[in-house]
């Protein structure tokens, strides 16, 4: 009893096993695929950068347990000054308020290059 059905399991794995191979030996000889040409993507300027959370707090230093500061919002506008590590050292326009937010919030969103 046990023999029959080792048999028939290895039948049906080769007869689902032959139209894999067969399809992929198929569907891999043509090569000729033309290389895209290079896209202007990257001669695009950087997308700016955006406050990615409700909320994130500002700090006096480049650490989570340093002083707050304040608060950016998505809305605020602000501008990025300089990075240390994954640290961003901002100003919010919006507030007038100095420090340093967590690159994990506050980063630029990836330019998608469909050319």
């Amino acid at each position: 009893m046990r023999s029959t059905r080792i048999a028939i399991s290895a039948a049906m794995l080769g007869a689902l096993a032959l139209p894999v191979l067969s399809a992929t030996t198929a569907n891999a000889a043509p090569a000729a695929v033309s290389a895209a040409p290079a896209s202007s993507c990257s001669s695009k300027p950087p997308l700016p950068y955006a406050v990615h959370a409700k909320a994130v707090t500002i700090r006096s230093k480049p650490s989570s347990k340093s002083t707050a500061l304040g608060v950016v919002y998505s809305s605020h506008k602000f501008s990025v000054a300089r990075k240390s590590g994954n640290w961003l050292y901002i100003t919010d326009k919006t507030t007038g308020v100095k420090g340093w937010v967590s690159g994990t919030y506050v980063y630029r969103d990836v330019r998608m290059c469909l050319d």
